[in-house]
């Protein structure tokens, strides 16, 4: 774990916290939170997952994702025990299968959810992808949900513009919070439309994978020449170059998992430079902006 003066954790506290995204009810949340996909897998990990969640909490990065899919419910235990005694610091989202979105399910599924995260609400509640059960069907269990308190408000993950199209256009749809989508330098595609069509329409994006997952993609980003002078610029890192890249958009949500309190540190400091012109350009030069309409990336 690692120990930070309380001067550096009270200067990132503030910086993360100042750095936010309003949602249409008028609600704000930290443009850089926490995700948690793979956590809760391996049980020898666990007190690291927890320690890096309460040290991200600490240094501002209040907002935690999670999902009941995540290790079968084991990344919202993870959550639930990070966020002991300090509920009332954190936006709490997590996200429901589409299988379980339906009237006959929805309700007890939060509450297995709620169960394994120790609290009695979430902030945020996503259908995590769309499914075969009808979207009107899955806003009427949302809007009881809020009306039961389970929930303070619902979104949606992994809908493309289309599919937002037709949310919105449904009895209640516009209540829709969130758009949660797979987003990050090298997969650019909701740029096409998606971004701009959720901007006009007050619903912000939050950002998934904004490092990109491991791998050759990974890889590929992080050890890019350019990268990394536009990283050696700013005394940064080039997952950091990554990051605040992605929260460059002022309706986006970024949520890196890091589950060690070194990575947790190092994502922390993503708010305390900004890029300039010639660095986003210098950045579309090695992965260009989308041209055309492509299929939305989901892993």
């Amino acid at each position: 774990m690692i120990k930070l003066d309380s001067k550096i954790t009270q200067e990132l506290y503030s910086i993360n916290q100042e750095h936010r995204v309003l949602l249409a009810d008028g609600a704000s949340v930290p443009k850089l939170g926490q995700g948690t996909w793979y956590m809760g897998e391996n049980p020898g990990k666990q007190k690291d997952e927890i320690e890096a969640l309460r040290l991200g909490i600490d240094l501002g990065m209040t907002l935690i994702d999670t999902a009941e899919m995540y290790a079968d419910g084991g990344a919202e235990c993870v959550a639930g025990e990070a966020i002991k005694n300090m509920r009332d610091k954190v936006f709490l989202v997590s996200k429901v299968y589409p299988h379980n979105a339906g009237l006959r399910n929805i309700a007890k599924n939060c509450e297995n959810s709620l169960k394994r995260l120790q609290t009695d609400h979430l902030d945020l509640y996503l259908l995590h992808w769309r499914g075969s059960i009808p979207l009107e069907e899955t806003i009427e269990g949302m809007e009881n949900l809020i009306k039961t308190g389970k929930i303070l408000r619902w979104g949606v993950s992994n809908f493309d513009t289309r599919d937002m199209k037709e949310l919105v256009s449904l009895p209640k749809g516009s209540h829709c919070a969130v758009n949660q989508v797979l987003y990050h330098l090298g997969s650019r595609g909701i740029e096409y439309d998606l971004i701009n069509w959720q901007k006009q329409n007050s619903i912000p994006i939050m950002a998934y994978c904004p490092i990109a997952q491991a791998g050759t993609l990974r890889r590929g980003l992080i050890q890019h020449p350019d990268l990394k002078k536009v990283a050696d610029k700013h005394h940064a890192t080039p997952i950091q170059i990554l990051l605040a890249w992605c929260m460059r958009h002022d309706n986006m949500i970024a949520i890196p998992k890091a589950s060690n309190t070194a990575h947790v540190l190092e994502n922390a400091r993503v708010n305390t430079f900004t890029l300039d012109q010639e660095d986003l350009q210098k950045l579309d030069q090695i992965f260009p902006a989308p041209s055309k309409k492509v299929p939305l990336d989901i892993v």
